[in-house]
């Protein structure tokens, strides 16, 4: 059994760095709270006796040996950056859970035959110089030393310079990349970020895909022109098409047998934004996530639909431009089955849900068969200073999660 007084103690330790009272924590990728926040980590993997290294894209491993030291390793971690003015759970739990499995190894003298990795990933959040999920796709090799090479935020700060400060390098940058040789399996903790779990009172959620996410940018052009001598028969209001753009959208995906499909307009651009011109050019970003692709794309074909049918009504031209088409991406059925088994055994409920929010999982389980278990999260609350989750869902999770390393430590030499 972990000890939920000790990672308890560890989530409020670690959710001082960057805490502003009333403000959240605001903890980005890089920052001088984030490099504090990581010396922090690097002591406590120290404390628990485990091996501890940065690569070069300054996510830190910390290894603890198997009795068959050849043997790949089973790994497990998260991320410990955050969104500006988030909460104390976001990433930062799945690590602290995954420190706290060490330890209770430790304490408890049991040696497993696979080595075990504790990773807490760069950058997983989205951040100023635009490269989320930084150190997983690093990891995986979807980013390369040529995808940094240049990048700035709007500060001015190099991204090559900050990660050498954080223990990266950039001359070694490709060097990041593990082979799928070298690891048996990769085990995520999160929380949920959403109110599923908590609504059928299920301490645990075990994810079985996380969402595709797709982005279309729609470009809405009528005419500016005066607000108080234009009448309304004579209007091509770039505002008013673009706004039943969104009506629609919304009405579409309600439409949805699957509830698991959202869509959201979260950027809504308009010129000249006064208050006495009829607005000439409106901007929009599209999202829709889902489990399949083709509920997506249902979504979207719809959507085109009814943007031909806003130009002719509305005398606009709407032109659209794809942004992101991110499949979605599975989790390996067997170790689902291997955390439910563990679930079961320990009498602790469980619920198979998609994960809508993306995460360093994702692109393990492009090297590695992976799994990801979830946490209930309060009112359904992330990426807010409201964010919480009761330590007695953390704990049954949390030993749901030891269990199931051992478990797949074991099923590996039967």
């Amino acid at each position: 059994m972990i000890n939920a007084k000790r990672l308890a103690r560890w989530i409020q330790e670690l959710g001082q760095f960057g805490a502003v009272r009333g403000e959240g924590i605001t903890r980005t990728t890089f920052t001088d709270e984030e490099v504090k926040a990581r010396e922090w980590l690097v002591q406590q993997m120290k404390n628990q006796s485990l091996a501890v290294q940065i690569d070069p894209a300054a996510n830190i491993w910390g290894r603890r040996p198997g009795r068959t030291e050849d043997a790949p390793a089973i790994v497990f971690g998260s991320h410990i950056d955050t969104v500006p003015g988030g909460g104390k759970y976001d990433g930062a739990l799945g690590v602290l859970v995954g420190l706290e499995v060490m330890a209770t190894l430790e304490e408890q003298g049991i040696q497993t035959d696979h080595p075990l990795e504790l990773v807490s990933f760069s950058g997983e959040e989205a951040n100023p110089f635009g490269l989320s999920t930084f150190g997983s796709r690093s990891v995986s090799g979807k980013l390369t030393q040529q995808d940094i090479d240049g990048v700035v935020d709007s500060s001015g700060n190099v991204l090559t310079e900050v990660l050498e400060r954080a223990g990266g390098s950039y001359e070694l940058f490709n060097n990041t990349k593990r082979s799928s040789k070298e690891l048996a399996h990769f085990l995520e903790l999160h929380i949920e970020q959403g109110r599923r779990l908590l609504d059928q009172d299920v301490p645990l959620g075990i994810v079985t895909g996380i969402a595709g996410i797709y982005r279309e940018v729609f470009h809405v052009q009528g005419e500016a022109n005066h607000a108080g001598t234009t009448l309304m028969k004579d209007r091509k209001d770039a505002l008013v098409a673009a706004s039943t753009l969104v009506l629609e959208l919304e009405k579409v995906c309600k439409a949805q047998s699957n509830e698991e499909v959202v869509a959201t307009v979260g950027v809504f651009n308009v010129t000249p934004n006064a208050a006495n011109i009829v607005p000439g050019d409106v901007r929009l970003v599209v999202e829709v996530r889902g489990q399949h692709a083709i509920e997506r794309q249902n979504i979207i074909s719809k959507l085109h639909v009814a943007a031909k049918k806003v130009e002719n009504d509305r005398g606009v031209r709407i032109d659209q431009k794809i942004m992101l088409d991110q499949a979605e991406v599975y989790m390996d059925e067997q170790m689902i089955d291997v955390i439910e088994h563990v679930a079961t055994q320990s009498e602790t409920n469980s619920a198979q849900v998609t994960s809508m929010a993306g995460h360093d999982a994702a692109h393990m389980a492009t090297l590695t068969p992976s799994g990801c278990l979830f946490v209930p999260s309060l009112k359904g609350i992330s990426h807010s200073p409201l964010e919480e989750s009761r330590i007695d869902d953390i704990a049954k999770a949390a030993n749901v999660f030891l269990k199931t390393v051992l478990a797949l430590d074991h099923e590996r030499h039967r």
